[in-house]
């Protein structure tokens, strides 16, 4: 059998993808991966971006709020309070509902008391509604509550917290005590609205009643319905 002639071996070389296409490509990515998060999230809070919109900017001529609008806005931070069953639980786990809330010394006098009476009767008077709010009380020191306290709070969300750490939270109006007020937070945990000390109860309904009319096709009645 004739052998064939050697001949030389041939190399093939393909030129390798330059160092800055690759770049291009993974940068392209990274920007892509952002601007889908940024939808995701804008998608997410939209209802709620809508209703403070129409809460704020879409209103009658001549409306004006009774509370005072806190801007920014802060959110519930990672403070835990105890309630009456001495368990620890953590201020975000009130999230996910409207909530007035007010702050006083556990011994509570009878401005404490007027002013829980007055969050009781706010929330009774949202009809239907008042299972889209919240009545919080955030109680300071150590003093054990009165049975009388006690039930007349039955329907309340009581915990006990430390002030020092309440106060980065929520703040009084100058020339106000943290207990002179009660605090409006939203569904996403935000302390949004402070009514002033004295309140007007009609005014301050009339500011609930917006409030909820403005979210209603997004926040539904949550943990309490009694």
């Amino acid at each position: 059998m004739a052998q064939l002639p050697d001949e030389p071996l041939t190399l093939t070389v393909h030129s390798l993808p330059q160092l800055d296409q690759a770049s291009s490509r993974s940068a392209a990515a990274t920007r892509s991966g952002r601007w889908k998060m940024l939808a995701l999230f804008l998608v997410c809070a939209a209802p709620v971006i809508a209703s403070y919109f129409t809460y704020y900017v879409i209103r009658p001529e001549g409306r004006r709020n009774y509370g005072e609008l806190i801007q920014p806005q802060r959110p519930i931070p990672g403070l835990t309070g105890v309630n009456a069953a001495g368990q620890t639980v953590p201020l975000s786990s009130l999230k996910d509902q409207w909530l007035l809330i007010s702050v006083a010394d556990s011994a509570c006098d009878n401005a404490c008391q007027d002013h829980l009476l007055l969050q009781r009767q706010l929330r009774e008077t949202l009809g239907r509604e008042k299972g889209r709010l919240d009545w919080v009380w955030l109680r300071t020191g150590d003093a054990a509550l009165t049975e009388p306290l006690q039930q007349a709070t039955a329907a309340a969300d009581v915990l006990r917290v430390d002030a020092s750490e309440l106060a980065s939270w929520l703040e009084p109006a100058p020339g106000q005590r943290l207990e002179d007020h009660l605090y409006v937070v939203d569904p996403l945990g935000n302390w949004m609205m402070r009514f002033p000390a004295n309140l007007d109860p009609k005014q301050a309904k009339r500011d609930l009643d917006r409030l909820l009319r403005a979210s209603a096709f997004w926040d539904t009645p949550g943990r309490k319905l009694p």
